[in-house]
């Protein structure tokens, strides 16, 4: 019996020396893959809580979301904000873009102030995103020049060649379907000489407009055709918002910025001088675009008393010398669009067709397809 359970002393005691077995390497990939799974997993609910359940991730959410209703992919916002929260977050953002163009203009603008000289382009440095700022310095020597092609709209720098332009920028909004628009039929208005070219609704529609009277001061809210005709309104398009009224902004904070996006700008110094801002955007590693509050503190910081928004995104583009300036976000090159606002040295021989007289809108086809033929050009 002593010896048996000395037998069985020394058994465990070989047993407790013997050496352990290692796990296997696939034992310990699973192993590990598992710990990572898992990892994984409490990051997504810890991430997804910030971000839809804090205030910080709720405010990115929806500046995503704002990216994302200024693009092309705008049903893509609804996997955010929900379908109901994107009707309702477009149709505030029009009700505030109106109540922004209301805000009374005091024009202010000493219009026998401006420098002499007449086109200068400044580059734009953010960490963000690049762009351009060009100056005009008499606004008389702007012009809104139309599309010269039936059916199709034209790219400026065809435009500018075409007519013998200094310089010029993307105009008005326009119909677009899903973005792939043929860039002929415009939206609200189009006035061009003093004349109105287009009239979307009718001479008694309101619309917001962007543009410059006869004595080059620059306006900007919402007026019928009617009441731009009797203002002596030279030049207009469509578009909104107007964001610096009497050299105060109205975007209150980044939040409101309607998103991150390539932008085109207008704005008039207190000198007369008009400023285009563009901002490319859309480009990873080069520039991802700027917010509207983005734009409106650059031109505050330039002095500017009033400012409004034109077409951005693809359609952004700066046209000098016969050259694109920016860099298009569109991979397919500039957009065709149907107006721009074009520089000249003799303004009074430009004429503008009215392009768009003896055909009915109403009927038109906006995703028609350019012909190859137009695409050459």
């Amino acid at each position: 019996m002593e010896q048996q359970t000395q037998l069985s002393s020394q058994t465990r005691l070989n047993r407790s020396r013997a050496p352990k077995l290692k796990p296997t390497k696939t034992k310990r990939l699973k192993r590990r893959m598992l710990q990572l799974f898992m990892l994984l997993i409490v990051f997504i609910l810890l991430g997804g809580g910030w971000f839809y359940l804090t205030p910080s991730g709720s405010n990115l959410r929806y500046m995503m979301a704002d990216t994302l209703i200024t693009s092309q992919h705008r049903y893509l916002a609804k996997y955010l904000i929900g379908q109901d929260e994107l009707d309702k977050r477009v149709a505030d953002y029009n009700k505030k873009f109106d109540q922004m163009a209301d805000v009374k203009d005091n024009h202010n603008i000493n219009l026998a102030a401006h420098p002499e000289g007449s086109v200068g382009i400044e580059p734009i440095t953010h960490k963000t995103f690049k762009g351009y700022l060009m100056y005009v310095h008499d606004p008389k020597m702007i012009r809104v020049v139309t599309t010269n092609i039936v059916g199709e709209g034209e790219r400026v720098l065809s435009m500018v060649k075409r007519t013998g332009a200094i310089a010029g920028v993307n105009g008005g909004a326009f119909d677009d379907p899903n973005w792939e628009g043929n860039g002929f039929k415009p939206a609200g208005i189009v006035m061009s000489g003093g004349k109105v070219l287009y009239k979307g609704n009718g001479m008694n529609a309101k619309v917001n407009v962007v543009g410059i009277d006869k004595n080059g001061l620059m306006i900007a809210g919402r007026y019928t055709p009617n009441q731009l005709v009797k203002m002596g309104v030279s030049e207009a398009v469509t578009f909104q918002p107007k964001f610096i009224v009497n050299g105060k902004g109205l975007i209150k904070s980044e939040a409101d910025g309607w998103g991150i996006a390539p932008r085109t700008s207008m704005a008039q110094l207190k000198d007369g001088t008009i400023v285009f801002v563009v901002i490319d955007g859309r480009q990873p590693g080069y520039s991802v675009g700027a917010t509207l509050y983005d734009v409106q503190n650059i031109l505050l910081e330039k002095g500017a008393v009033t400012a409004a928004n034109l077409d951005g995104g693809s359609s952004t583009v700066l046209v000098k010398d016969d050259q694109v300036v920016n860099k298009p976000s569109s991979k397919y090159g500039p957009r065709y669009l149907p107006t721009a606002f074009l520089v000249f040295d003799h303004p009074d021989q430009v004429n503008a067709l009215n392009i768009w007289s003896g055909i009915n809108m109403n009927n038109f086809d906006s995703s028609k397809k350019r012909t190859q033929s137009s695409d050459a050009a």
